[in-house]
C-alpha cells in the first residue's frame, strides 16, 4: 500500500471503524476516505453506488455494520439481517462497479455453528445450526462472505474477509440495553460503584467462555494483512485465549473498583457455550495480539470515563 493510496473506512465513527483510521494514521497513511451517515446513507443503494463510482478508493475496509449484544440481535431480528445485508452487498457490489480490486469485509465469529468445535477453525464455516440468538446477524454476515468469495471467483477481484472474534475498546456502545457484553459489564459496575451497591448481578450462569481483542489489535491485524497484499481465504482474527464470563465480570469489578458480591441470574440465557477462535492460520503470517485483556480493559474504562463523565 502506498503511503498516498486512497482508502475508504466504511463505519469510521464506529469502534472498529475508527479504531482502522487511527491505525492507518499511525502507520503514515495520508489519503483515507471517510463518510458519515448524513454525508451517505449506506442502506441507499444509489447514493452509495455514486459515491464510490465519484471517489474510486484504491483500499475499502467494511466496518459498518448494525451491532449489538444478545438483547438487541434477538429482540430486533428483522434489522438486524436487512440492514446487514443492504450495508454490505451496496458496499461489496458499489465496489465491483466502481472497478475498485481491493476490499476487506469484516465479519464476525457469531458466523460459526453454535456447537462448533474449539478452537473454531475457518473450515468450520456452515457445518452445523447457527445460535438462535444472534441467528440473523450471523447469516448477514456469511452472506458477505459469500459475496467476496464470488466476486473474486466470478471477476477476479481481490475481496477478503476477515473473522474477528469478541471486540471491545475505545469508541465502545456502552449502552446497557443494545451493547455487547464486556462494554454493558464496565458502565454497569460503574453505575454500582457510584450507587454503593453491595452485590453486582450479571446475566446468565457465568460458565459460558469467551475470547476477547482490543480494537485497535483487530485493526492492526487489518492494516497488516491489507499491506501484506493477503488475497486468501477467510481469515480468522483473535487473540487464541479464553476465560468464563465470571472471570471476565471479576476482571472488570478489579478494574472500575467495585468491591461488592458478583452474582449470576440463570434465568437469563448464557449465549454459546463457547467461542475460541483457531488463529494457527494468523499467527503463521507473522502477526499476533498485543493488548493484554486487563490492560485493554482499563484503556477501555478511562474512555467511558471519558465519554460518560456523570
Amino acid at each position: 500500500m502506498n503511503k498516498s493510496a486512497k482508502i475508504f473506512v466504511a463505519g469510521h465513527r464506529g469502534m472498529v471503524g475508527s479504531a482502522l483510521v487511527r491505525s492507518l494514521q499511525s502507520k503514515g497513511y495520508i489519503n483515507i476516505i471517510t463518510a458519515s451517515r448524513d454525508q451517505l446513507d449506506l442502506l441507499d443503494q444509489k447514493a452509495v453506488y455514486a459515491f464510490l463510482e465519484n471517489q474510486r478508493p484504491e483500499y475499502i475496509f467494511i466496518a459498518a455494520a448494525k451491532v449489538g449484544g444478545i438483547h438487541a440481535n434477538n429482540t430486533y431480528r428483522a434489522d438486524f439481517i436487512f440492514q446487514n445485508l443492504s450495508i454490505e452487498a451496496n458496499l461489496i457490489h458499489g465496489a465491483h462497479l466502481a472497478e475498485i480490486q481491493k476490499l476487506m469485509f469484516l465479519g464476525s465469529s457469531c458466523i460459526y455453528p453454535r456447537d462448533c468445535p474449539q478452537p473454531m477453525n475457518e473450515s468450520y464455516l456452515l457445518t452445523g445450526p447457527l445460535e438462535p440468538t444472534n441467528e440473523m446477524y450471523a447469516i448477514a454476515k456469511i452472506a458477505g462472505i459469500k459475496l467476496c468469495d464470488a466476486y473474486n471467483q466470478q471477476y477476479g477481484r481481490q475481496y477478503v474477509s476477515v473473522m474477528p472474534t469478541n471486540l471491545y475498546g475505545l469508541n465502545d456502545n456502552y449502552d446497557l440495553n443494545n451493547s455487547h457484553v464486556l462494554p454493558a459489564l464496565i458502565h454497569k459496575a460503574h453505575k454500582a460503584k457510584l450507587a454503593g451497591d453491595k452485590s453486582f448481578e450479571v446475566w446468565g450462569t457465568g460458565t459460558p467462555m469467551r475470547e476477547f481483542l482490543y480494537a485497535d489489535d483487530l485493526a492492526d491485524a487489518c492494516t497488516f494483512l491489507m499491506e501484506s497484499d493477503y488475497t486468501g481465504s477467510l481469515l480468522n482474527i483473535g487473540t487464541g485465549v479464553d476465560q468464563t464470563i465470571r472471570e471476565l465480570a471479576e476482571t472488570v469489578l478489579d478494574v472500575v473498583g467495585f468491591q461488592g458480591q458478583l452474582e449470576f441470574d440463570s434465568s437469563k440465557p448464557d449465549g454459546t457455550p463457547r467461542k475460541l477462535l483457531d488463529v494457527f492460520a494468523l499467527h503463521a503470517l507473522g502477526w499476533k495480539a498485543r493488548t493484554l485483556l486487563k490492560d485493554g480493559i482499563a484503556k477501555s474504562y478511562k474512555d467511558f470515563l471519558a465519554r460518560y463523565p456523570n
